[in-house]
């Protein structure tokens, strides 16, 4: 049998992991005048999810790296 190595990425997120991208989410939406059904809303909420999943931990700096991925810094 194959086995694989778990990493921080296969992990599932807590309620507190969510919490924070919540928190993120809610600014993008606020800074970018964004709507919940929003496709961009969306698109914005996989990009902090990913990037939360790859490290980035720091609720402000997740801002800073979603509101690039929108055009804004």
């Amino acid at each position: 049998m194959n086995e694989r190595k778990i990493t921080e990425r296969d992990r599932p997120m807590t309620s507190q992991d969510l919490a924070v991208c919540q928190q993120v989410l809610e600014a993008v939406k606020a800074e970018f005048q964004l709507a919940d059904d929003d496709a961009q809303t969306s698109r914005s909420a996989a990009i902090t999810i990913e990037l939360y999943r790859q490290g980035v931990r720091d609720v402000d700096q997740l801002k800073v790296l979603v509101f690039a991925t929108r055009g804004k810094i």
